[in-house]
């Protein structure tokens, strides 16, 4: 899947140097056996800086054109733009022969999405979606209790991923320019609803409560969604940056046990902090480990406790390369997060017109 001569690694041009770029994507990108970041894209000149400070062997370029002029010298396009250009750049990518994966949401519609699923496989080529919270240490926990069957018949999915930021930040992320695809739904909303339809299917109905709490907001900050899957369990998903005390980030109920877990996967703030995969990677402090019981709160000791797996974000990107170099399995394909935006759509519908949606 790649001109590039046997053993040595696949060339990576990532567009966008912000949080995602530069926190999230480059870290993983250059810490991965068979990838090397070969180009960054950014108008930024301090970014540009930053990218080469970190990374000095890397090429800067303002804009994508410059980037794909030189496709042929490429084997892989990431994009880690603003939303609103997470499509248009995909299909120049895709049409340019470059396999590509996505920040998350891929697109604003499930339609979007799928399109740019039917260019991919008639261009044969990989087109990922970076969903790295499937490998977030909870997640990666319930997985393992839930194939335990240590829960029994799970009956309520609880997840939040809940910030206390009263005054609003500005910039696209709270643009309330619908274009923008922003607002808490298409961010955060992203992530958990992707987590509870890997966990437990598809979804058959949707309700949603979507308000704007902050003085000067204008993108949803404060959002419920509860899914009913087809196979009967109910997520209940919360994303907030108005939550003054935060909640559990998974409250799990089932016909056996219940898990609860408090407090963030580590790896998101090892990366901002500077810190890079290697021993002890995704690791987390024992007195932040959940607990597994029944007929008791966690606070009172009920139960035992459950160890955390650790997180593991390096895994996703180790998969693309795997994928590309010995056509491995897509790690997110882009139907899944299809999938997930029809939901996002469903909810944005239901909080609007305060109906029940049917998918």
């Amino acid at each position: 899947m790649t001109g590039n001569p046997p053993g040595s690694p696949l060339r990576v041009g990532l567009i966008g140097y912000g949080l995602a770029g530069s926190v999230f994507h480059a870290p993983l990108i250059g810490a991965t056996e068979g990838l090397a970041l070969d180009t960054v894209v950014t108008s930024n000149p301090d970014r540009q800086q930053q990218a080469r400070a970190e990374f000095p062997d890397v090429r800067t370029v303002a804009g994508p054109d410059e980037l794909f002029a030189r496709a042929a010298e490429l084997d892989l396009v990431v994009i880690a733009s603003p939303n609103k250009t997470h499509v248009p750049l995909a299909k120049r990518a895709l049409e340019a022969g470059l396999p590509v994966v996505v920040d998350k949401p891929v697109a604003g519609t499930a339609a979007e999405a799928r399109e740019l699923a039917a260019l991919a496989e008639e261009r044969g080529l990989l087109l990922s979606v970076f969903q790295n919270r499937r490998w977030d240490n909870d997640f990666l926990t319930l997985r393992k209790l839930l194939a335990e069957d240590a829960l029994g018949d799970v009956w309520r999915f609880e997840s939040r991923f809940e910030r206390w930021r009263p005054k609003p930040k500005g910039g696209w992320r709270e643009s309330g320019d619908p274009a923008e695809i922003g607002g808490l739904l298409y961010d955060l909303g992203s992530h958990v609803v992707d987590q509870a339809l890997v966990l437990f299917g598809p979804a058959t109905h949707v309700y949603a409560e979507s308000v704007v709490r902050r003085a000067g907001a204008e993108a949803d900050d404060d959002t419920f969604i509860a899914i009913t899957h087809a196979n009967g369990v109910r997520s209940h998903l919360y994303v907030s940056s108005t939550a003054a005390r935060l909640g559990p980030r998974f409250r799990v109920l089932g016909s056996k046990a219940g898990y609860v877990k408090h407090g963030l996967d580590p790896q998101e703030a090892a990366l901002r902090e500077g810190k890079r995969p290697g021993p002890g990677w995704g690791e987390e402090d024992e007195s932040l480990w959940g607990r597994v019981g029944a007929g008791e709160s966690p606070t009172t000791g009920g139960g035992h406790v459950e160890a955390t797996v650790a997180g593991d974000y390096p895994a996703y990107y180790a998969a693309v390369a795997k994928a590309l170099r010995e056509d491995g399995p897509n790690p997110v394909g882009v139907r899944e997060a299809a999938a997930a935006l029809d939901v996002l759509e469903a909810a944005r519908e239901s909080a609007r017109d305060g109906l029940v949606v049917t998918l």
